[in-house]
């Protein structure tokens, strides 16, 4: 198995050296980066980045600028480290989608202990990004649903709907739940809007519409074979 690549960028090579230290001992390749200009030119040349460890304060291009250049296009892990323990900079962080946030200074232990955390969930969430049941395919990243290996076009709602119940499939969904998890609590709209989303998918969806099962007076079930 390869190991899985981690971008470390800080402009003090004592502290790059001793992160590295620690994250080859633990088994990642680690590649490292002593401005943000630098950190741009190897995240956008090695497209294997599981995760980065980015400083704040950097000459060229500070960490902040980094961050939203990277996530303008990109949703890889970014641990930021920072010097500072102003509380405006760590709502600035998790507003750039930063994924954890740690003051210097930091044990080396704890941060390889955070990487391997955020690293296990990145995993899961990817393994879940994939859904399919009954012929019915989707890919929630490039939002593509495929019904026996041809596209689908969807609406984002209809998407949404459909990987709501591909995901609990055999569980009986009231529209309430339905719309709590897919329109959100803050939605306040009449629950027949479910019952015209569910119209319109299943006429897209063609013979498969019909594994969509209306329970009367309650909402709807999806069954399918795994």
């Amino acid at each position: 198995m390869d190991k899985r690549k981690i971008l470390v960028v800080d402009d003090e090579s004592r502290m790059r050296k001793l992160v590295r230290d620690f994250l080859v001992k633990s088994g990642y390749d680690v590649m490292e980066a002593g401005d943000g200009e630098a950190a741009l030119d190897l995240f956008y040349a090695h497209k294997d980045i599981a995760l980065i460890v980015l400083d704040v304060m950097m000459p060229k291009i500070d960490g902040w600028q980094v961050c939203r250049e990277i996530r303008s296009s990109s949703k890889v892990p970014i641990i930021m480290l920072t010097a500072r323990t102003d509380e405006q900079d760590e709502l600035q962080g998790f507003q750039l989608g930063v994924d954890e946030y740690i003051s210097k200074p930091f044990s080396p232990k704890i941060l390889v202990a955070r990487i391997e955390a955020i690293l296990r969930r990145t995993s899961q969430m990817e393994e879940n990004e994939l859904l399919s049941c009954g012929g019915i395919q989707i890919d929630k990243a490039a939002h593509q649903v495929l019904i026996d290996g041809r596209p689908v076009e969807l609406s984002y709602k209809e998407f949404e709907l459909l990987a709501y119940f591909v995901e609990n499939r055999g569980i009986a969904l009231s529209r309430e739940k339905i719309l709590n998890n897919v329109w959100n609590y803050d939605y306040f709209g009449d629950a027949r809007t479910i019952d015209t989303h569910v119209k319109k998918l299943r006429s897209k969806l063609g013979e498969k519409g019909d594994l969509i099962k209306t329970i009367w007076g309650m909402g709807y079930k999806l069954e399918a074979d795994k």
